[in-house]
């Protein structure tokens, strides 16, 4: 996050402020959030596919990845429960 963050100070304020004629640097917008959201529906026999893609979610997001089952069945969706 702190390169991301780094990179929005140095480089995308001072472009904003020369394309959107701002006049003080407080009048920039800010990133206050960033969610990051993987579906992985070919999961649903083998549980080691689960387990790639939270590797892969932790290494972009460089933080621990959380794993949420559904919660509730969606015939239209075919998602079961859990």
């Amino acid at each position: 996050m702190a390169r991301l963050q780094q990179h929005y100070r140095d480089t995308v304020i001072k472009q904003l402020i020369e394309q959107m004629g701002y006049k003080n640097v407080m009048e920039v917008p800010k990133i206050t959030k960033i969610t990051l959201n993987m579906g992985v529906g070919e999961a649903v026999g083998d549980k080691k596919i689960i387990e790639n893609a939270v590797g892969d979610m932790e290494k972009i997001a460089g933080q621990k990845a959380v794993v949420t089952l559904a919660r509730k069945a969606i015939a239209g969706f075919k998602i079961r429960e859990g």
